[in-house]
């Protein structure tokens, strides 16, 4: 268990509820499948504006030219580098847990977010495994919204993609603790 995720979840349990596993994702900077084409496009992108808006100062444009190259810049600055910052503070701001009867997710880069998805309730679990144990569980199927090559780089796009442990260590124990509370929560609800 890990006790800054303990603290987070417990004011979220139910009466009655235990705790079986407390975690948090994977924490620092870190590329994802999807960077294969956004760090390109953030280059070319933030790459363009830059040189719009220097030609624009450079050149003595109207003031208006040198106003809409802004926004162009910032956004190709945090597609460059921002972006990796973004996501290394909400994945710090993140928890996760499973209990007796449910799995939560507690979240939020802005504001905080709570889901919670009973165990007598959860449908597919997929678990996505790497070399070193760690890896992913996801609950349910990625809504179709979000393209896979976007990734949840952009500040609220995460949202979208079906509810998951990203980035835990010993991701197969944690499934199988899952596994084991689901059997035992619909045992008790046959019972």
């Amino acid at each position: 268990m890990n006790f800054e995720a303990e603290q987070k979840l417990t004011p979220e349990l139910w009466r009655g509820e235990r705790l079986l596993w407390s975690g948090m994702p994977r924490q620092g900077l870190r590329l994802q499948a999807s960077d294969w084409f956004l760090v390109p496009f953030s280059l070319l992108w933030g790459g363009f504006a830059l040189f719009w808006e220097f030609m624009v100062v450079r050149g003595n444009a109207p003031f208006f030219f040198t106003l809409w190259g802004v926004p162009f810049v910032l956004m190709g600055l945090y597609l460059i580098a921002g972006r990796f910052f973004a996501d290394s503070y909400q994945r710090s701001r993140t928890y996760y847990g499973v209990t007796d009867q449910r799995v939560l997710i507690l979240r939020g880069l802005f504001n905080r977010q709570t889901t919670s998805i009973a165990l007598q309730t959860l449908g597919e679990v997929s678990i996505a495994e790497r070399a070193d144990r760690s890896g992913s569980i996801t609950f349910g199927t990625p809504n179709a919204t979000s393209p896979a090559w976007w990734g949840n780089s952009w500040p609220g796009t995460g949202y979208r993609s079906a509810p998951a442990f990203d980035l835990i260590a010993d991701v197969r124990q944690v499934y199988n603790a899952i596994r084991e509370a689901q059997r035992a929560e619909l045992g008790r609800g046959r019972a």
